[in-house]
């Protein structure tokens, strides 16, 4: 069976890491430069600009399952107009290909719902209704998939993580170098969002295998299914277990809302956050019901998810520090 990733961010790793763990073998990993480290020889990595159709079909090609792990800039402009053409071509090869497509998704076309009832289990079978401009793109695209589904073009399927983290989750994590990396240099850890809310968070490798499982499966398909996660805990008690595994004393601050234009300025990212943080005012759980019903509850345990993080975050330290000049 041939497997081809789009994608080769924290999701397209952990798919890779979930299918190397299966024993398969037949597996193409598709990004722009062509180019992977630290992955087995025959793990295929080709060059590919998935925004042009021909380029995408080509790297497809002979796909039997395709999955979906590729996304523009973290920014609602190209959610807009880029994540239409991105996941249309994707969709077009693998329909070309006669494959299986599995999509890794989020859940912000849930957001209005999430606000309007903060004590509603985000689950499955709620509206998609959304009041972000980012939400509002995911609705389009996820819309537009769903047709080519119902028209018979492709079989696919939505594996939907929440807030993620773990290893090669940097800076698209809010819990990425900004957390793990501050707490194990003993600097102080920067929060977005409300301190003391609940929130439901995805292990990146958990969101892997669950892409793998779904790809697998022929009741998977025309229908979302959320990756299981760890009971929900708040994140000043995440920050804390974070601090306690790594042998560090917490130190925090929450950035404000206000700030994050400002930073923005040196690293995106955080400007486009700031719609989202309403969502972190109030618990934000997610149901994985569905999911542990049919394939089980394949939720790795927090402290091993956190160690595991800990772990590559500390390995890209030693790496910097290795690589930085000797003073003379």
């Amino acid at each position: 069976m041939q497997h081809v990733i789009f994608g080769s961010g924290p999701l397209g790793r952990a798919t890779l890491g979930a299918l190397l763990k299966r024993g398969e073998t037949r597996v193409r990993v598709v990004n722009r430069s062509g180019q992977l480290s630290g992955v087995p020889p025959y793990v295929e990595v080709v060059r590919a600009d998935a925004y042009h159709l021909e380029s995408a079909q080509a790297a497809a090609r002979g796909a039997d399952i395709v999955y979906n792990c590729a996304a523009p800039t973290y920014s609602a402009q190209a959610w807009r107009t880029q994540l239409p053409l991105l996941w249309g071509n994707i969709l077009e090869s693998a329909a070309a290909a006669q494959a299986r497509l599995v999509i890794g998704d989020n859940l912000y076309m849930y957001d209005e719902v999430a606000q309007r009832q903060p004590s509603q289990l985000i689950h499955e079978d709620l509206p998609m209704h959304s009041t972000t401009s980012k939400g509002q793109a995911r609705i389009e695209v996820v819309q537009q998939m769903l047709v080519a589904y119902q028209s018979g073009r492709v079989e696919l399927t939505f594996a939907r993580g929440s807030n993620f983290f773990g290893p090669f989750a940097d800076a698209q994590s809010t819990l990425g170098g900004r957390v793990f990396g501050a707490i194990l240099q003993g600097r102080t850890a920067q929060m977005l969002g409300h301190p003391d809310q609940p929130t439901s968070l995805t292990f990146i490798e958990d969101f892997g295998e669950a892409m793998v499982i779904l790809g697998h499966s022929d009741a998977a398909f025309g229908r979302a299914w959320h990756v299981p996660n760890a009971p929900a805990l708040t994140q000043r008690a995440a920050l804390q277990r974070i601090a306690e595994l790594a042998g560090q004393p917490l130190k925090f601050s929450v950035l404000p809302g206000w700030l994050l234009p400002v930073l923005g300025l040196a690293v995106p990212e955080l400007r486009e956050i700031r719609e989202m943080l309403p969502k972190s005012q109030h618990p934000y759980l997610v149901s994985h019901e569905r999911f542990a019903d049919v394939y089980g509850d394949i939720h790795t345990p927090l402290d091993t998810a956190l160690e595991r993080t800990l772990a590559w975050f500390a390995g890209q330290l030693a790496v910097s520090r290795s690589a930085a000049p000797v003073p003379n």
